[in-house]
């Protein structure tokens, strides 16, 4: 209980963080907000130590650590935030390399998905092929057989995943297809060397005790855009539902894999509004998706609505708001960076990646993949070395 608030508080100072303010010339701030914090900490060991020995201490080391979260916060808003995009791209993708490198090994996650049940869904998400609102040509099917999905996921270990998500397409689960999705969950959970995690929409809490019980460690759900913009993006379920999904998973033991979905015709304000609402869930990992505009989908011209150089722009901003998270490349990768560009962004703080396809859409070459981040000296969080 007295852990868990000091690293909430370090993390939120790492978001404000030492790397931007330096960056932008602001250095006093971090002066201020360290000589601050030190005065604090030193003041209130002096009063708790004697008669709380080393919890006094515990307890001095988080409220000094939020004082200086304040402090930096107070001086720190949104329009300086923005400059950030404004930076010389090369410095802007050194700054992040070094808060990843401050934070992270040279290893990347890899994880490979299934949709184990495609089509129909009744949610009305401009960008989504499956959606029964929408016009796009795919093959829809109800959910594998359990022996599918784990062959497939004994597939994926061969191709260099860690991790092995199973989708299924709607609003939720329930009745028998949620029993036979708790049995692919155990059969996955079974296979060694593979973590086991879920995309299933929203769940109830007794649900995710059950999906956590049969071996999900970790669940996808993402936010996918800004509060302010959700609206016009979906309104079969609103950006609250999504929050609330997210905080009961993560209130139940199962770690947030919870991401965006950037070129969606939203703006740099909405990009930063996204990583600040992340900042503040505080997930496991953060998957970054690229629209792949898909035919028969109202997104489907949307192909120019963000460049790569944006892109990369923003995976740097994302880094250094969420220094201590997990920044995947999901959907839209291959189809909407250069390998050039690509390479990039895992400089610019990527650190984990979806490898093989994607749910309706083709992905990439998993041994093409594994070739890349060997040739950029990166390696595979599955190599024991």
């Amino acid at each position: 209980s007295i852990i868990s608030p000091i690293i909430v508080s370090n993390s939120l100072s790492g978001i404000s963080g030492k790397q931007f303010f330096t960056a932008t010339n602001q250095i006093n701030v971090i002066l201020i907000a360290y000589m601050s914090t030190a005065v604090v900490n030193v003041t209130i060991n002096a009063l708790l130590i004697p008669k709380f020995s080393y919890i006094g201490a515990a307890v001095a080391t988080v409220i000094s650590s939020y004082i200086s979260v304040l402090i930096q916060y107070y001086i720190m808003n949104k329009q300086e935030l923005l400059k950030l995009y404004d930076m010389d791209l090369n410095e802007l993708v050194e700054m992040a390399e070094q808060v990843t490198k401050s934070n992270f090994t040279n290893e990347v996650e890899v994880c490979s998905i299934i949709s184990a049940k495609t089509g129909k869904c009744g949610e009305n998400c401009k960008y989504c092929s499956q959606s029964i609102h929408n016009h796009a040509e795919i093959k829809c099917h109800p959910l594998l057989d359990v022996e599918d999905v784990k062959s497939a996921a004994l597939r994926a270990k061969e191709n260099g995943a860690s991790r092995f998500c199973i989708v299924t397409s709607g609003r939720s689960e329930s009745g028998r297809d949620f029993e036979k999705i708790l049995e692919m969950v155990r059969a996955v959970a079974s296979i060694d060397g593979i973590h086991c995690c879920a995309s299933l929409g929203l769940l109830t809490e007794e649900q995710i005790k059950q999906i956590k019980k049969a071996g999900v460690e970790r669940f996808n759900h993402n936010i996918n855009t800004s509060k302010n913009y959700h609206k016009e993006i979906c309104t079969t379920h609103n950006y609250e539902d999504r929050i609330n999904t997210v905080k009961l998973l993560m209130k139940n033991g199962i770690e947030a894999c919870t991401g965006v979905i950037l070129g969606m015709g939203e703006t740099r304000e909405d990009r930063l509004e996204m990583a600040l609402s992340l900042a503040e869930l505080n997930p496991k990992t953060v998957p970054i998706n690229i629209l792949n505009p898909i035919k028969g989908t109202p997104l489907e011209s949307y192909e120019d609505k963000i460049t790569e150089e944006e892109i990369i722009r923003t995976i740097c901003v994302f880094r250094i708001l969420l220094p201590k998270v997990i920044l995947r490349y999901a959907g839209g990768r291959t189809s909407r960076l250069s390998k050039e560009m690509q390479e990039l962004g895992f400089r610019a703080g990527i650190n984990g990646m979806l490898s093989g396809d994607y749910l309706t859409t083709k992905g990439a070459d998993a041994a093409e993949d594994l070739e890349m981040l060997a040739e950029m000296d990166l390696k595979n969080s599955t190599c024991k070395v």
